[in-house]
């Protein structure tokens, strides 16, 4: 892909505070976005709150704020540095939030700062639970039976409804399953459904039908703005559907699947990174019924992710 020669100073994200979900893999990718960046010429400016990271050292970057990773803090480093591009995906959970709030607050707008890697409509997408399951169906890619969720009222109808027990819950826009859970009956499903609506950044919650049993696959996929895709890994969880993917064993390359259902689901990995029009990596999760060749797309994560970590160790390819 050829050089960018209008980018002279790219501000980068960092992933904030190790917690649950989101620990040393974003660092890691960080740093090596820095070093990469830099070698090429390009200012890099970084924006990090925890001074405990290989990325924050003075070699890094060439200048380093940490500060907290708000929608304050950031515009104020983008009004002093005056960035040419953001580099969000690095961060995580915590970069993508943001930049989509830098975006909708109109801060890049202003100071002319271009989004790097995944545009924004590719990660609004990914990450609105209502956007990505119409964009699946567009493509022709299946999804379990679902409702989105914005209030008490409509957890309340979904019960009246009489569905299928238990059901998944899946907050929009957080990381390693927080807010979401398991719910075996209407008690349950308005207590972790309303927890999941305070937690989620938009007040946003998807109730889908269960495929617990169901194996869960994991595909790192990734594709260039020329439209050049490649699949980098292929992962398996040797727990099945139903225990978090962050909780479970995953392995690579995948372990229990027929050459016939490898392809199926790697040629569903690259219809999905294509129809979201992500440049850059994703993280593409499925579930297949072990009886039969029946699948579904369960998310697909738009950024660095803990399965690039582990994909990037597997395969040699430095790409987190």
């Amino acid at each position: 892909m050829p050089k960018r020669n209008d980018l002279k100073k790219v501000m980068v994200i960092g992933s904030g505070p190790i917690v649950i979900g989101q620990a040393a893999e974003f660092d890691y990718a960080g740093t090596q976005a820095c070093k990469a960046l830099r070698e090429e010429g390009i200012s890099v400016v970084l924006i990090n709150s925890n001074p405990a990271t290989i990325m924050t050292d003075v070699e890094v970057a060439d200048k380093v704020y940490i500060e907290p990773i708000n929608v304050e803090f950031a515009t104020r480093v983008i009004e002093q540095e005056r960035p040419d591009g953001l580099l969000p995906t690095l961060g995580g959970q915590t970069g993508l939030n943001l930049a989509v709030q830098l975006a909708n607050a109109g801060v890049l707008e202003k100071y002319g700062v271009h989004l790097l890697g995944t545009p924004l409509k590719a990660i609004m997408d990914a990450e609105d639970r209502e956007l990505f399951r119409e964009l699946m169906r567009k493509i022709g890619e299946p999804v379990p039976e679902s409702w989105i969720v914005t209030s008490r009222e409509d957890l309340e109808k979904i019960i009246d409804s009489n569905p299928p027990w238990p059901l998944i819950i899946r907050p929009a826009y957080t990381l390693g399953g927080t807010g979401g859970g398991i719910a075996h009956n209407p008690e349950e499903l308005l207590e972790i459904g309303s927890r999941g609506l305070k937690l989620s950044l938009k007040s946003q919650v998807m109730v889908e039908r269960s495929l617990l049993g169901w194996k869960e696959i994991e595909y790192e996929v990734m594709r260039d703005s020329n439209d050049t895709c490649i699949t980098i890994c292929s992962m398996e969880n040797l727990d099945p559907m139903g225990v978090h993917t962050g909780d479970s064993i995953v392995v690579a390359p995948t372990q229990t699947l027929t050459d016939k259902e490898y392809q199926m689901l790697r040629s569903a990995s690259l219809r999905i990174i294509r129809g979201l029009k992500i440049e850059g990596g994703c993280n593409v999760q499925l579930a297949l019924n072990p009886e039969s060749f029946e699948y579904y797309v369960i998310e697909v994560n738009p950024r660095v992710s803990r399965s690039s970590a582990l994909a990037s160790k597997a395969t040699g390819y430095p790409i987190a």
